[in-house]
């Protein structure tokens, strides 16, 4: 076969071994496989959804054929080239085409075999004028604006790997695939790139505004849940409290000062050995009762869940026999060395197979009668990435394949295995904390935190863009460790600054949770830090860490709001001001500021001394300062105050809520 065919709604090209489908994948978009294989594959682990819909309009010429899906074309030359436009149009990305035609010069779709029938892809885009790029997951760079930027596609600690862009050339464009690879988004042109798939997949959308595009992405990956009623209150949370009594002692006391508490968190290493995914009874003794009483004051419990598997848990023996486990193609059959309850110093860890359904099955089954029996039904999903030492996905076997191909699904089924667990129990309301995602992490009730970051106020700006990119990745609920997560004395008064510029900011983020390892910092045998409650820190952080918590209380009603929003069109609660404000120009240029909704502005304060900092009210809007009531003009720069006690933060003055600061 050679040239161009029609199969259905589909638009197929081959020439020279090299076969190409597209075919519409939702409003406005478009999705494009192509391989050198044999066969297209239709069934491949991704991110995207069955969705296939609208009425494709297909043409085909000699020279050239096009298939239209509402507002996006793509035109095919019938050397197989390629470019999408708009209704208008307007080339929203081109590929890069070869200089001349010149034969030694790579092809924008260009593949290398490797072992397994399986290729090293490329694929290459013109570069776009002052283009700006948004999402990816989460990165360590500290921008908002990723373009210039080389981006690994492999989950790492504090990295997350979400292969979406949002662009302001009007489209959004999901690489769908699971492989380790990176994505070079250069002035002079943007190239993706997977070391090892079967073949290219890609979805790209068209849209008039950032909204649009998030519309069109979260139709085709998967909507969020809405938010459970109870996620959107305070989670207090430190590494960690050792026992039964501990935690008991904080919540109580949380309850004593009459301060609000929705979720409590109980850390690793209360279990009996890793891997066995049950409480140890000499230090957690009557889980029920204190469920119940949790229960009573309205707290609910987080329980840490790791994926990894000592060789001393009673389990290990029978997963490993049944394929449960990942494995090592060569050397030792180990993932990671770190520290257990039992016995003592290093041991030698292995990570179940999310991968697989009956690994999945099979974890959750423990959970559920070791934890959910007692009430417990929020599972803190951490070491998620996977984190191995060494990261060496070439090395890995998965149940879908080698750890090149398909590593960077283990955070997305990670979670599907507990949802899928929940949701057989009846659940309806679903939230579980996970240290990374993937594609399609937000339709399994995935709630997303930065990892273990550091406490300084550089780390500080840095998350106020992951959290901005992470929203425009598909992914409303995201958090981070207030205070940063290594170190902080309570007693230093640099870091008390610190702590309550965090905690401010945090109040204003989709969920609002404090964690941290505090000095001092206990590594051995217990692994425990210092004191991390709201009342730590002296009399006058404790009274303005306290204002917040009940303004936050005030606020959930909006907050609620903003995630019944999110679930049904999948505009973050946490946003750049250009999500709301696509016209005014300068709103792009703004990385430090955000909007909470469509009415609430937040201008963190992210410079350690500062006592006033330069806050943009985007044009479109008049304004309303929270504290003072004083209106402003928006498309226009201001000064604001900013004392310890206070984050500037403003509010549209024709919004529909009454807000109470």
């Amino acid at each position: 076969m050679k040239g161009f065919f029609q199969e259905g709604n589909a638009l197929l090209w081959e020439r020279n071994y090299e076969k190409m489908r597209i075919e519409p994948w939702g409003i406005d978009s478009l999705r494009v496989r192509a391989s050198m294989g044999t066969r297209i594959q239709m069934d491949l682990p991704g991110g995207l959804i069955d969705q296939v819909q609208g009425d494709a309009q297909i043409e085909i010429g000699s020279e050239k054929a096009t298939i239209r899906n509402g507002d996006i074309t793509a035109v095919v030359l019938k050397s197989g080239d390629m470019r999408f436009i708009n209704s208008a149009g307007v080339t929203l990305l081109e590929e890069e085409l070869r200089p001349n035609h010149q034969s030694n010069w790579p092809a924008a779709r260009w593949y290398q075999a490797v072992p397994g029938e399986l290729w090293k892809i490329e694929v290459r885009f013109k570069p776009i004028e002052d283009e700006k790029l948004y999402g990816l997951g989460q990165q360590r760079h500290g921008r908002l604006n990723q373009k210039g930027c080389v981006i690994e596609l492999l989950h790492l600690p504090n990295r997350i790997s979400i292969p979406f862009v949002l662009s302001t050339n009007g489209y959004g464009f999901l690489w769908n695939n699971p492989a380790v690879g990176r994505v070079e988004l250069g002035y002079n042109g943007t190239k993706w790139v997977a070391q090892a798939s079967p073949q290219i997949d890609y979805w790209i959308t068209a849209g008039d505004t950032p909204a649009e595009i998030m519309e069109h992405y979260v139709d085709a990956t998967g909507h969020a849940p809405v938010l459970p009623e109870f996620a959107s209150g305070y989670w207090q949370s430190k590494l960690r409290y050792d026992s039964q009594d501990q935690l008991m002692a904080v919540a109580r006391e949380h309850k004593r000062r009459g301060l609000p508490l929705s979720v409590i968190v109980i850390d690793f290493l209360h279990w009996t050995v890793m891997g066995e995914w049950e409480f140890d009874q000499e230090a957690w003794p009557d889980p029920q009762a204190m469920i119940d009483e949790l229960d009573s004051m309205g707290i609910k419990v987080m329980v840490s869940i790791w994926p990894t598997v000592s060789e001393h848990s009673k389990y290990y023996k029978e997963m490993n026999e049944r394929g449960l486990l990942v494995r090592n193609d060569r050397g030792i059959p180990v993932n990671m060395t770190f520290l257990d309850t039992r016995p003592s110093g290093p041991i030698h860890l292995h990570y179940y197979d999310t991968l697989n359904p009956e690994a999945q099955q099979f974890v959750w089954e423990k959970v559920r009668d070791n934890y959910y029996r007692y009430g417990i039904k929020v599972f803190w999903l951490d070491e998620a990435e996977p984190d191995m030492d060494p990261m060496d996905p070439d090395n890995l076997r998965y149940h879908l394949g080698s750890g090149l191909v398909v590593n960077n699904l283990y955070p997305l089924m990670f979670a599907k295995g507990f949802y899928d667990g929940m949701r057989a129990e009846g659940e309806t309301e679903i939230i579980n904390l996970v240290r990374c995602a993937w594609v399609g992490s937000q339709r399994y009730g995935a709630a997303i935190w930065s990892g273990d970051i550091d406490t300084s106020f550089e780390e500080l700006r840095v998350q106020v863009r992951a959290g901005l990119n992470m929203g425009l990745s598909g992914i409303p609920w995201w958090t981070m460790d207030i205070g940063g997560f290594f170190g902080g004395n309570h007693e230093d008064p640099s870091f008390r600054e610190l702590m309550v510029r965090w905690f401010q900011f945090g109040a204003f983020c989709p969920l609002f949770r404090s964690h941290g390892f505090r000095e001092p910092r206990v590594r051995i045998p217990t692994l425990h830090g210092g004191p991390n409650e709201v009342w730590s820190y002296g009399e006058k952080v404790y009274g303005i860490l306290k204002e917040y918590l009940f303004l936050r209380e005030r606020l959930r009603p909006y907050i609620m709001e903003q995630m019944r929003v999110a679930s049904n069109v999948g505009a973050p609660p946490m946003r750049p001001l250009f999500f709301n404000f696509p016209n005014d120009p300068a709103s792009y240029n703004i990385e430090d500021q955000f909007m909470f909704g469509p009415d609430l502005l937040i201008a963190p304060v992210i410079e350690e001394g500062a006592v006033s900092r330069t806050v943009y009210l985007p044009a479109g809007a008049n304004w309303v300062e929270a504290w003072s009531k004083r209106e402003y003009k928006g498309g226009q720069a201001y000064q604001a105050e900013a004392p310890l006690e206070r984050i500037p933060v403003y509010w549209r003055k024709d919004s529909p809520f009454t807000f109470q600061f």
